[in-house]
């Protein structure tokens, strides 16, 4: 049974969603989820739990992510990004080196962000770029969002590259924009690539193409475990876990303080999570199925 987790390198042009759907005809059709999407025009690291792993995609939606990005000064787009059509220009200051540098310390930390217009939010069950491209203008309220890290890469007559780490929900296109009306100016989004979903900051992306051509595809995936480096660990007997499965709590030595923890069988096989509360009594949460045999 397939199970685990690709970082694909989301190819440009591709929806996060088409992207997804060639990925599981790669694993015979296996039950997949993407965590977190990216625009069609953005490149990057697009995690894809396979299988049971896909009980722990809601983890990696909340985590940090890391991105690179190149802002185009002086043009101002529907979109936020070059797919829009132009809205408003104006003069792109001399010294962008300096400008961005007095700006940027204004932008780390604790935000509260407006979310662009074309942005898949949903007001009335609909997504706000339906509402976008039909003209309709909706009244987006501010989220708190939190810019862990941004840094000016390089500059050039008009445009700026910069990385940033951020949290969950944050626009990185609305980041651009206001970086741009903080110096005076206006922009857009140029190119956008994601270089990091934690935990994963180190490791490799696999191209969309190299998936395809891969004569053994299950060998790219990570287990399921890898996204919860965070949990202590707990190894179960095999009778203890199976009255887990069945929904039965238990009363066993906690591995530190109550909550999550990672559930392993006998076999030292990845089995799902489970949390220990405040009575010191293991409850099920969120467990997996069987897997076959145990991975060498």
């Amino acid at each position: 049974m397939t199970c685990g987790i690709l970082l694909l390198d989301k190819p440009f042009g591709l929806s996060s969603n088409a992207a997804l759907q060639r990925v599981r005809r790669v694993f015979g059709g296996a039950k997949a989820g993407h965590t977190g999407s990216l625009d069609p025009l953005a490149t990057g690291m697009l995690p894809i739990c396979l299988g049971e792993a896909t009980k722990i995609a809601g983890d990696l939606l909340d985590e940090a992510k890391a991105y690179e990005f190149e802002l185009q000064l002086g043009e101002r787009r529907s979109t936020g990004d070059r797919e829009g059509e132009v809205v408003e220009r104006r003069a792109v200051p001399a010294d962008l080196t300096t400008v961005f540098a007095d700006v940027l310390p204004r932008f780390r930390g604790p935000q509260m962000q407006v979310p662009p217009l074309y942005s898949a939010l949903k007001h009335q069950g609909e997504p706000l770029y339906r509402l976008a491209r039909r003209g309709e203008v909706i009244e987006r309220p501010a989220r708190p969002v939190v810019i862990e890290s941004l840094e000016l890469l390089s500059c050039g007559e008009s445009t700026a590259r910069f990385a940033v780490r951020c949290s969950k929900g944050t626009y990185v296109r609305t980041l651009g924009e206001d970086l741009a009306a903080a110096i005076g100016s206006c922009g857009h989004l140029a190119a956008l690539r994601r270089t990091a979903v934690a935990p994963f900051d180190a490791e490799a992306m696999h191209p969309l193409e190299a998936v395809q051509a891969a004569a053994d595809p299950e060998a790219l995936l990570l287990g399921a475990d890898a996204a919860l480096p965070h949990l202590p660990p707990l190894t179960l007997a095999d009778a203890d876990f199976a009255r887990l499965q069945q929904g039965q709590r238990l009363r066993l030595p906690a591995p530190g303080a109550p909550g999550r923890v990672r559930a392993y069988d006998a076999q030292g096989r990845f089995r799902g999570v489970a949390e220990f509360l405040a009575d010191g009594v293991l409850h099920p949460r969120r467990l997996f199925n069987d897997l076959g045999p145990a991975r060498a």
